[in-house]
């Protein structure tokens, strides 16, 4: 694992940022989790600054506390669970990871640090010409589909006979790609760009998000990614039209990382 020595890009407000690896150096998920925790202490104890760990992982499924087994794969590929909320989801190539690990004031806003992460995201969409926004009820950076009415059908049906609406035990995962996650645009449905999962302990801000910048998006249809089978996943890349790389991302993601949270206001939760 890379020492939190290396790889930095100082921020003068005090965040900074640490690579663990890309590419080739794409990180193994619980080496990943180990330096985490490590960071996590070292900042429970002031011996570091607010510091957000940047990686690629290897491909891996992770689920969180409220994963369902039926949202699980069903031909038995691994999945790693974790100590984060959500969902399950998928990590791997072509997907930016942030896990930013911060003191906040207590007790904690896990809201604010949530809505504080998906509108640095925002921004980050808004600069590569993605119009990204919030779903209520929903976390993370969506691409708003088509009005409803608009859509094309599924499977010869009307919108008004969508299984998935109608049938509270549809499985997207064995119905054929027309009900993929990773066909969403193709449907003019919503589709989630970048994922956040987080876990807040002694004040410290663990996991983070996932950014969806040139992925092989048929990774998620093993699984129902984040438990919503109303909508899907999508890219920046397939939402450009055009190969966005990591490389080029990374440094847009550091600028409003770094923007939104040294320069937010933290209060506690109110009581």
């Amino acid at each position: 694992m890379t020492a939190i020595s290396r790889g930095e890009t100082p921020v003068p407000e005090g965040l900074r940022f640490v690579h663990l690896g890309f590419g080739t150096d794409a990180v193994e998920y619980e080496s990943a989790w180990q330096e985490q925790r490590r960071v996590h202490a070292a900042r429970f104890a002031d011996e570091i600054p607010d510091t957000c760990l940047l990686l690629e992982h290897q491909a891996v499924y992770t689920a969180g506390r409220r994963t369902s087994e039926d949202e699980r794969p069903l031909d038995g590929t691994p999945v790693v669970d974790v100590d984060r909320g959500g969902k399950i989801t998928w990590h791997g190539p072509g997907q930016l990871v942030g896990y930013p690990i911060q003191k906040l004031p207590r007790p904690v806003d896990v809201v604010a640090h949530v809505r504080r992460l998906e509108e640095a995201l925002i921004r980050v969409c808004a600069d590569f010409g993605v119009e990204g926004t919030r779903v209520e009820g929903r976390s993370g950076v969506w691409v708003l589909g088509d009005p409803t009415e608009q859509r094309p059908a599924l499977g010869g049906l009307q919108l008004d006979f969508d299984p998935r609406t109608a049938d509270e035990l549809f499985d997207p995962r064995l119905n054929g790609p027309e009900y993929a996650p990773s066909n969403a645009g193709q449907r003019g449905e919503d589709r989630k760009l970048a994922a956040i999962g987080i876990r807040v302990a002694k004040g410290v801000t663990m996991h983070g998000f996932a950014l969806n910048v040139n992925p092989d998006t048929t990774s998620f249809d093993k699984i129902v990614p984040c438990g919503i089978r109303d909508a899907g996943v999508a890219s920046l890349s397939g939402e450009l039209g055009r190969e966005v790389t990591i490389a080029e991302a990374l440094p847009v993601v550091e600028k409003h990382l770094a923007d939104v949270l040294e320069n937010a206001v933290l209060l506690p939760r109110a009581v």
